[in-house]
């Protein structure tokens, strides 16, 4: 009898598939939903392979349900004709309301919903999304300069532990 692999086990029982380090630079990122998603078999294969881009995407309401969009998952090779469409939109699956609050969020003016990472629980396929609310120019200015005054002094502190 042949064994399967198993999945490996990482905190909280999830598997980061793919994650939006743009998310944070543009946006102020506030409260966020894990949310699963409607997918064929030929995505979930592509993402079990780790073929997902979240750079540019988000979420955009219709008809009452929310859809993941912008969101690149790259053809399956071996699905032949049975493939699917790489930027095709997704509906996202939450709780009722869960997604009566987000849709008034998206209303609010300057806010939007963006997908934070992707990861696989339990074997299905789940996105975080978060509410963000768009940086300005001078704010990721401010966040880079912060960033780069703490490595100095991380960089300066260690160089005298070592003296």
């Amino acid at each position: 009898m042949a064994k399967t692999a198993k999945a490996p086990k990482t905190a909280g029982d999830f598997i980061v598939i793919a994650t939006n380090s743009k998310a944070s630079h543009n946006y102020t990122l506030g409260e966020r939903f894990e949310a699963g998603l409607v997918l064929i078999g030929s995505e979930i294969k592509s993402i079990r392979a780790r073929k997902v881009n979240l750079g540019d995407g988000y979420v955009e309401e219709r008809g009452g349900e929310l859809w993941l969009l912008s969101v690149h998952i790259a053809e399956y090779a071996q699905a032949n004709r049975f493939g699917h469409e790489p930027l095709r939109a997704r509906k996202l699956l939450l709780h009722r309301k869960e997604i009566a609050y987000l849709i008034g969020k998206i209303r609010e003016r300057g806010y939007a919903l963006v997908p934070t990472r992707l990861y696989l629980k339990k074997g299905r396929a789940k996105v975080e999304i978060a509410v963000a609310k768009g940086k300005k120019d001078y704010d990721k200015r401010d966040a880079i300069a912060t960033r780069e005054a703490n490595l100095d002094i991380r960089r300066r502190l260690k160089e005298q532990r070592f003296d």
